[in-house]
């Protein structure tokens, strides 16, 4: 089996209970007690899934919406407190587990600071955030400071989607489509867009931000980007087609989607210095996921550049092949 690294996988930290009750009782009562379970897990169903399925680190991230859901006075210490206690479980299984820091993004100043306390005290391997912060999105000038940190650090961001700040009057009356099945898809990779034409990319070229789900399902589109970014770029200037940014600053993971042809197209469009596996445990399912990577219909190497290598080298880690 493939050894694997998986790094959209999700836990809960003690006082963020609160963000998840609106959607908790979306669903049925034994499924919401049962995620809330999987959510707490560090040591028990997590490993025996991963030792199950070849995985052989995961990198943990606060579930959504973590301090992006918090307001403004608390966010800080709210951030703090969860990085401090996700420090302490990997501490328990060093081994086996890695951490992403959740980041109070209300205040760029603050997620600087938090971020590199996370990456340089606490040996965090980059960070996640859920979506805009109270609808500001970070192309905003004053993000830069936290763009050149990121780069500075040479740590990605996985950007994670978060409900739309205001729903799409398009969306209105459809509760079906405002959630995982297309609403955070079209938000987050939205925001994404922002970053890529507002030049953030472009100030620093070394800022890497990673997004599931296929990406979003942006890396099908790179083509059209490149022709109508041409024919109308509304006073936009780019230092390079908007296609160029993927794969360099711009990479996916394909969580949540477990379809060949999907993988097939993505790597088509990447490389596979772009495209990595993840499973964004516990909404979704690890045993499918490996199942559907391993049945890929990939050579051995692109196989083991898409489950362990290509993540290995983003986020620091020994090669597949040296370990």
């Amino acid at each position: 089996m493939t050894p694997k690294i998986t790094f959209e996988e999700h836990f809960m930290a003690p006082g963020f209970e609160k963000h998840s009750e609106a959607f908790l009782k979306l669903i049925p009562r034994a499924q919401a007690e049962r995620l809330m379970q999987r959510l707490n897990d560090f040591d028990g169903e997590r490993l025996e899934l991963m030792d199950k399925g070849g995985i052989v680190r995961t990198v943990l991230s606060l579930t959504g919406p973590g301090p992006q859901g918090e307001p403004d006075d608390t966010a800080t210490e709210a951030a703090q407190r969860a990085n401090d206690y996700l420090a302490q479980k990997i501490a328990l299984r060093p081994d086996r587990l890695s951490g992403f820091a959740a980041l109070p993004m209300h205040d760029p100043e603050a997620a600087v600071v938090e971020l590199r306390r996370a990456v340089k005290e606490l040996g965090f391997l980059g960070c996640l955030v859920n979506g805009h912060t109270h609808g500001t999105y970070y192309d905003a000038p004053e993000y830069d400071v936290f763009w050149a940190e990121l780069e500075r650090l040479d740590v990605p961001l996985y950007l994670h989607p978060a409900n739309a700040y205001a729903t799409p009057y398009v969306l209105q009356g459809m509760p079906v489509l405002q959630g995982a099945t297309w609403g955070w898809g079209v938000e987050t990779g939205s925001h994404a867009l922002r970053l890529l034409f507002a030049g953030v990319f472009d100030r620093f070229p070394g800022v890497r931000i990673v997004l599931g789900h296929m990406g979003e399902a942006l890396p099908f589109l790179r083509w059209r980007y490149d022709s109508r970014f041409g024919a109308y770029p509304m006073g936009v200037d780019l230092k390079l087609k908007p296609s160029q940014y993927f794969t360099r600053n711009i990479l996916i993971t394909t969580s949540g989607v477990c379809s060949h042809p999907s993988l097939m197209g993505a790597l088509g469009e990447m490389g596979e210095e772009g495209v990595m596996f993840s499973v964004d445990y516990p909404y979704e399912d690890t045993e499918a996921a490996v199942a559907f990577i391993e049945t890929a219909p990939l050579d051995d190497r692109a196989k083991r550049m898409v489950c362990h290598d290509t993540a290995a080298g983003l986020l620091g880690l020994p090669l597949a092949s040296d370990a």
